[in-house]
């Protein structure tokens, strides 16, 4: 009797985050318009995103504000969920910031570097410290069984923040097309949320990752192409924190990094532009990240999404395999 239950309640937990941010949406997006919210498209970009231009940005708060107000709910049933949320709020702060300084203040790149990197850093040593007072230092070591781990020691709170910057950055890197980074951290979480169903002690991690999934999916009513909206750094480096923490609640960052291969791919293109141009002078892409790529070698922007989300289920089901998960 206990399992139907606890499908039913994160199902409904999922379903409820959904509809939250389908009702936000009609109330958010013409408030961002009115303030004028607008994203400003990259000089150097595809053309075919200057249409783009004055699309409200910040729209990661139409899907924050439910996982807030939801959290606090079930935090009284289980404040375990309350350090994942910390870290998602606390990235999404840090972005929104980011966004405001850019659509407000006009400057173009938001926060410096050092500045949004110290955000980060406040929150992920946090959450890493924290982590590592409460549970063991272990990880899973992806293709050897969930059973079998390594205990990284003392090199796990160093360990967990870069796990947290890598995704939190490489989730911003993969926002660059209408529904792709929500579309992709939608399936990410979505295999997440599979995986703790197996383990009792994971109850928090697969209410937590329900909301996430139901927001994104509720998020892609309103950020599909052609997007009424776009998250910005408001809900990109929010949900990069998301993924990042529940990977580590689960000891399973080694995991992410096939799961969320679509993230690793982004930013594994951007710093072998960046790394082959110093070098060479040449670029190995047309445009980096990889999306960008492909929409300049002549792909529609829907079919570049499509793809992408159709190669992270790819991964997700690599993921299966890799923890050896069995369903019959």
């Amino acid at each position: 009797m206990g399992l139907p239950f606890e499908i039913s309640t994160h199902v409904l937990i999922f379903i409820l985050t959904f509809v939250f941010v389908l009702i936000l949406g009609p109330v958010f997006i013409p408030l961002l318009t009115r303030l004028k919210f607008g994203q400003t498209v990259r000089d150097d970009g595809p053309k075919s995103h200057y249409k783009k231009t004055g699309t409200p940005t910040m729209g990661g708060v139409i899907f924050l504000i439910p996982v807030l107000v939801i959290s606090i709910f079930y935090a009284r049933q289980d404040p375990r969920i309350l350090p994942l949320v910390f870290v998602t709020l606390g990235f999404g702060l840090v972005g929104f910031i980011d966004d405001f300084i850019k659509v407000v203040k006009k400057r173009k790149d938001g926060l410096y570097w050092n500045q949004k990197m110290l955000g980060l850093l406040v929150i992920a040593v946090t959450f890493a410290v924290y982590v590592s007072r409460t549970q063991s230092s272990d990880i899973i070591i992806p293709f050897l069984g969930m059973e079998n781990t390594f205990s990284l020691g003392w090199l796990f709170v160093p360990f967990t923040i870069v796990v947290l910057i890598g995704s939190t950055n490489a989730v911003n890197i993969t926002d660059g097309l209408d529904g792709l980074a929500a579309g992709v951290t939608l399936i990410v979480t979505v295999f997440f949320t599979i995986v703790s169903m197996t383990r009792g002690e994971w109850d928090y991690v697969k209410i937590f990752c329900s909301m996430i999934s139901g927001g994104c999916l509720g998020f892609l009513a309103y950020n599909s192409y052609p997007a009424k909206v776009f998250m910005g750094d408001t809900g990109s480096l929010a949900l990069g924190g998301a993924v990042g923490a529940i990977a580590i609640m689960m000891k399973m960052p080694l995991i992410l990094l096939i799961a969320g291969g679509m993230y690793v791919i982004e930013a594994l293109s951007v710093m072998i532009q960046v790394m082959w141009f110093k070098l060479t002078g040449n670029r190995v892409f047309k445009m980096a990240p990889i999306h960008h790529h492909f929409e300049l070698s002549g792909w529609k922007e829907v079919k570049v999404v499509t793809v992408f989300w159709t190669v992270s289920i790819i991964f997700c089901i690599i993921g299966f395999f890799a923890l050896r998960l069995r369903f019959c």
